[in-house]
């Protein structure tokens, strides 16, 4: 793993030791002397994390960090504040100004590198989601990056810890941002975690008859709890657990006693990553779907048909089942649009679509070709019944006049339809699909508004 680390402090000798260490574990690593410096090295430069001081001349760290995070450019790099202070009201305002952590000089080496490997994984991650959530901008991306920050709902919270007393002062203290559910044991912790929609787990580290470092490892290994933050409550003096338990993947830890802010402030600031990467990961969904979805009929598009349409060809021709294709075109769509304009040839194809999608079977593939074509695929289907079918659709589209939202007239549509169905001579889904549009040109030939089987 590598990544390129920006360390920030005035004290020359103390940016020389951070950079010794770092390099030591094949780190890139930039330094800055004071904040302005690191603020125009992070808007220029790609930085994975910022080591950052916070008592340094002009601008202390708090203010570093509040402006990396209120900026959309930079809001996204983690920042590790470095620093002598140890005071939990320090952690907390380091917190709220957007810190994702505290490491206390003199640095533990240990702590050091766990802490930036674990928070290298977690930007890794956000990262490609990002990239990929901002190829597809006309979804919004930039208003949800903006978002990042917003905690609009109470948090749902899963506390796996086996003392009563100790979950009642937990759930006490987490009660203005989080809804708690508490739980004794660890085992039955997973099966909660999975099954119930938590955006936070917190571990106790003194699990009876239970190793808390397998279940944040299980955690991390379940598909349904891979990317469920876990916060580590350890005890003082449990250094090697929370080196362990970080490069095991946990996202933060907190040391008993407990503070209630630094709790808070711990819990709101896991619950906005986990928001902010689920509304990512949904965004790239969305992007996704668009790619293979007709913007106007919500239709697959010919891109989704492409792919798909050899899938289904392979398995067909595997397990020797039928395989029906329907190219159907409305006829004379030129003339509608010459008529009463292409805002009404856009509400035909839309009403045709519904018509056509209510008369498919749920395990048919309905896309928009192009233009006013429309291309059915029929899985276990015999040319026989694909026929039937297909003047099924002709039929819906013949009886029943396309009436306009706009003015309310009504207008007379028909469609052509052509079929063809896989066999021995079809070798390949072009093939498939060109027999099927050789019939839909035989049925305009002949005429139109009917259906024309290929040649067997």
């Amino acid at each position: 793993m590598t990544a390129r680390i920006l360390v920030v402090d005035d004290i020359p000798a103390n940016v020389k030791l951070l950079e010794a260490r770092l390099l030591a574990e094949y780190f890139d690593v930039l330094t800055a002397e004071d904040g302005f410096k690191a603020l125009e090295i992070c808007n220029n430069t790609q930085v994975d994390i910022v080591l950052l001081d916070i008592m340094m001349p002009g601008m202390d760290g708090f203010e570093v960090c509040e402006r990396l995070k209120s900026n959309p450019r930079t809001m996204h790099i983690p920042v590790v504040m470095v620093t002598a202070l140890d005071q939990p009201s320090d952690r907390v305002r380091g917190l709220k100004a957007g810190a994702d952590d505290f490491l206390t000089k003199p640095v533990n080496d240990l702590q050091l590198v766990s802490r930036v490997k674990s928070l290298v994984r977690l930007k890794t991650m956000s990262d490609e989601l990002r990239m990929r959530a901002e190829t597809a901008r006309a979804i919004g991306i930039e208003d949800l990056l903006r978002d990042e920050g917003r905690i609009e709902e109470p948090g749902q919270v899963l506390l796996v810890d086996p003392r009563a007393n100790s979950q009642e002062r937990i759930i006490k203290m987490l009660k203005p941002v989080a809804e708690v559910t508490a739980i004794s044991d660890a085992q039955a912790a997973i099966f909660e975690a999975a099954e119930q929609g938590f955006e936070l787990v917190i571990v106790s580290s003194s699990l009876d008859d239970y190793d808390p470092l397998r279940l944040c490892s299980q955690l991390r290994s379940l598909d349904r709890t891979r990317f469920l933050p876990v916060l580590l409550i350890a005890e003082q003096g449990g250094e090697d657990m929370i080196v362990r338990a970080l490069d095991l993947g946990v996202n933060d830890y907190i040391t008993r006693p407990l503070d209630p802010n630094e709790l808070v402030a711990r819990t709101l600031t896991q619950l906005k990553r986990k928001r902010y990467n689920d509304r990512l990961r949904s965004s790239v969904q969305h992007s996704i779907e668009l790619a293979v979805t007709d913007g106007l009929t919500g239709l697959h598009n010919r891109r989704y048909l492409d792919n798909h349409l050899k899938v289904l060809f392979n398995r067909a021709a595997t397990r020797g089942r039928s395989l029906s294709v329907c190219i159907t075109d409305i006829d004379r769509f030129k003339v509608v649009n010459d008529t009463y304009g292409h805002d009404a040839g856009d509400e035909i194809l839309k009403e045709f679509a519904a018509r056509l999608r209510a008369t498919v079977r749920g395990a048919d593939l309905a896309c928009r070709y192009g233009g006013e074509e429309f291309v059915v695929v029929m899985p276990d289907t015999t040319a026989e019944m694909a026929a039937n079918i297909a003047e099924r659709l002709r039929m819906s589209v013949e009886g029943k006049p396309f009436v306009l939202r706009s003015s309310g007239q009504e207008i007379n549509i028909t469609a052509s339809l052509g079929i063809s169905c896989n066999s021995p001579n079809v070798e390949t889904p072009e093939q498939l699909l060109k027999e099927a549009d050789n019939a839909l040109y035989d049925a305009k030939r002949a005429g139109r508004n009917r259906v024309v089987a290929a040649a067997a």
